[in-house]
């Protein structure tokens, strides 16, 4: 398979290989995860059929899960506010001084670009 072809759904849907099926054990371990995956399938599949470089890029929550710690720790620091206004403001100076280190792109977005660049070609602007 290239990687600019995407299999269809059904691919998904065939028995994993004994090797793959014994890496997947975690499903065990986290029961509420595989019911979960179970009911959303339908909207889990179509995850899938993207290339792997794109389905990192998506499912990449480090930058994410990163800032949400640090507002958390900035109000947590603080205590108690007077006003809302007054915890806005901080939200917003803690913002502020992140945003001053975003300077990098993702790992791995060159690739993933690429992979956009193919899949949508007609809507890719290239800058």
């Amino acid at each position: 398979m290239g990687t600019n072809l995407v299999p269809h759904p059904a691919h998904y849907l065939r028995p994993l290989p004994p090797v793959q099926a014994a890496a997947t054990g975690g499903l065990r371990k986290y029961p509420a995860i595989a019911q979960s995956w179970r009911r959303n399938w339908e909207h889990v599949i179509p995850f899938f059929a993207f290339p792997v470089a794109v389905r990192r890029i998506i499912y990449t929550t480090n930058a994410i899960e990163s800032l949400n710690a640090k507002l958390r720790r900035a109000v947590r620091t603080r205590g108690h506010f007077p006003t809302d206004e007054a915890a806005i403001k901080l939200l917003y100076l803690v913002l502020r001084q992140v945003a001053q280190t975003w300077k990098m792109p993702p790992r791995g977005w060159c690739e993933a670009k690429t992979q956009f660049a193919i899949m949508f070609d007609d809507r890719f602007v290239k800058a």
